[in-house]
């Protein structure tokens, strides 16, 4: 079974998450939207958009994505199978969190690595 494919999305926490991400965008020229995120769409070598994208973002600290004493970051990434690799980790002792419910946006899960990280396995709506 083919596991991770890719990024889905980098989330970061932030004391001032407003003020981080005005930094981001005024130094290093994210266009952060009104969600507190941007969008990047994936392209090939020739610079033609392909399926796929990858979600930058910044919340706040103590808030609901991350769990307590955790980094101040998360990344998503893409899987082809959501509900088999949940399973499959689960057989394989990790520490493996509720799943959420589908979505518009796809299917959410979440494994926690041995140093307490929390990382957020996404497979993306058909056609996504």
């Amino acid at each position: 079974m083919k596991r991770v494919t890719g990024i889905g999305g980098i989330f970061f926490q932030a004391k001032d998450p407003v003020g981080l991400r005005h930094w981001y965008r005024d130094h290093l020229g994210i266009d952060v939207l009104e969600w507190g995120g941007a969008v990047f769409p994936w392209s090939d070598d020739a610079g033609h958009p392909s399926k796929g994208m990858t979600i930058w973002s910044i919340g706040e600290a103590g808030g609901e994505q991350f769990p307590k004493g955790a980094s101040p970051f998360m990344i998503n990434y893409r899987v082809d199978n959501l509900d088999a690799l949940l399973a499959a980790l689960r057989e394989e002792g990790c520490n493996v969190l509720e799943k959420a419910p589908d979505s518009e946006y796809g299917q959410f899960g979440w494994v926690i690595d041995p140093e307490g990280n929390k990382i957020e396995l996404w497979q993306p709506p058909d056609g996504g």
